[in-house]
């Protein structure tokens, strides 16, 4: 059934109906349809506008509906144009005359941008429990690595000592910031366009508020025409998402680098490893691949939706119908994401040995050199100077810094003194850094704490 035709004399042409229809994407939300629908009814009962029998059969056909559809008793018709259409038409053919009251006081303008929204914000919070799950990893491997020595790298080169839950540390924070924009959307989008009509709401008096109540906003949208044009929240949302998984690409990146012979840091599990067809010995790191690879299909909606709706007009066009696949997809493909990265992160085991070994190598104790030589009278340009020509030294020789004699030392600088292996070992250039926000094992275990009441509350 059509929601539309009385003043039109021929059919559609069938390409023109298919090229129109929606109902193959849209149904995703037929939950939300029917909770929206249900809302609307008890509001119009409330009003006066439908009688208490009116609303207890519509609403009980709806719900026989929603039922039905979910165990599988009720197949979606791929013929209607959409989900509105179907859930009006099956509900008509059950009870009767009731259910063609179903329509009063809105449009499918807003009807759809409410199923958008309810859809958006259930997806929006399961995001959020897949981010405090990945967070509630980090801050487990933050704990069990305090000690852990590493080096930090500018540039993709070896920089300063650092520990693995420093390191682990960072990637916290950028989730925590995922996070926390969710919640920043949320509140901004948990408005209720249901009761805008096509775009200037509708002489029915109904109340906008009860049935925003309802549906668990925080009221009603304050512009009818906005109500049914805005797409905002998507955009919004989109963009998170879209650096929700730039965080996870540049996480990715690192465990792919990590994996490598060259490093051996990690190890991934052999569940989140494939193999190679033709190389016995490969154990690739496919899943951090194939979510780095990703990010651009999540990048490629943003975009999208953007053009989509930069040169419409107001009020609704049906342009912003391109809302929805591209933004269900994007949904998925974070959750998935999200879900199989947090489980490899989680099972992946830390070579602690060899990243010691490459801070040690990669001369990321040489500031702290050059700063025991300050600590002793000499300029800091000075300084740098006889650092570089100890490094020099040491990789003609293949040795660390703290490799050198005490006699070498003083060949180049007679500054130098016993205490020199102890300034530059790696706890101490690690733990003497105590600032907060810096990897001292002091600084850490209070940003852990700061972590951990963050995590109960969210």
């Amino acid at each position: 059934m059509k929601l539309w035709g009385g003043r039109f004399t021929k059919e559609t042409n069938q390409l023109v109906f298919n090229f129109n229809a929606s109902i193959s994407f849209d149904q995703k939300f037929f939950k939300q349809d029917i909770e929206g629908s249900i809302a609307h009814v008890k509001m119009l009962a409330k009003q006066g506008i439908l009688s208490d029998k009116e609303k207890e059969e519509i609403i009980s056909g709806l719900n026989g509906i929603k039922e039905d559809i979910i165990n599988g008793l009720l197949p979606i018709d791929p013929k209607q144009e959409d989900i509105h259409s179907f859930v009006e038409t099956i509900l008509i053919e059950r009870i009767g005359e009731a259910g063609k009251k179903l329509h009063t006081g809105r449009s499918r303008n807003d009807q759809v941008a409410l199923d958008m929204k309810l859809y958006t914000k259930d997806e929006l919070l399961q995001i959020k429990d897949l981010l405090k799950e990945l967070l509630s990893v980090l801050q487990t491997i933050m704990k069990e690595n305090l000690d852990t020595y590493m080096p930090g790298f500018t540039h993709l080169q070896k920089a300063q000592p650092i520990t693995l839950a420093h390191h682990m540390g960072a990637y916290f924070e950028m989730f925590r910031r995922d996070s926390e924009r969710l919640t920043d959307i949320y509140k901004r989008m948990n408005y209720s366009p249901i009761g805008s009509g096509a775009l200037a709401g509708t002489t029915y008096p109904l109340d906008r508020e009860y049935t925003a109540e309802l549906l668990g906003f925080d009221g009603p949208t304050l512009n009818s025409m906005d109500s049914v044009a805005d797409r905002d929240y998507l955009i919004e949302f989109l963009s998170a998402l879209s650096i929700i998984m730039m965080h996870l690409s540049r996480f990715c990146e690192e465990i792919i680098i990590w994996n490598t012979n060259e490093y051996q840091f990690v190890e991934i599990d052999d569940a989140y490893s494939t193999g190679s067809s033709i190389m016995p010995q490969k154990k690739n790191p496919d899943i951090a691949e194939l979510i780095r690879g990703k990010t651009g299909r999540v990048y490629g909606s943003l975009v999208s939706l953007l053009t989509t709706m930069k040169g419409l007009p107001l009020a609704y066009n049906k342009d912003m119908q391109e809302d929805k696949e591209l933004t269900f997809d994007a949904m998925d493909t974070v959750k998935g994401c999200l879900g199989l990265f947090t489980g490899m992160l989680s099972t992946m085991k830390f070579n602690k040995a060899a990243m010691t070994a490459s801070a040690k190598k990669g001369f990321t104790n040489a500031t702290d050199a050059a700063d025991y030589l300050v600590n002793h009278g000499v300029p800091f340009r000075d300084a740098h100077g006889i650092i570089g020509q100890l490094v020099l030294y040491c990789i003609s020789k293949d040795i660390a810094l703290e490799d050198m004699t005490l006699k070498e030392l003083k060949a180049i600088s007679p500054i130098f003194e016993k205490d020199i292996y102890d300034a530059i070992s790696l706890e101490t250039c690690v733990d003497k850094r105590n600032t907060i926000g810096a990897p001292g094992k002091m600084a850490m275990e209070k940003v852990i704490s700061i972590n951990e009441e963050y995590l109960k509350h969210l």
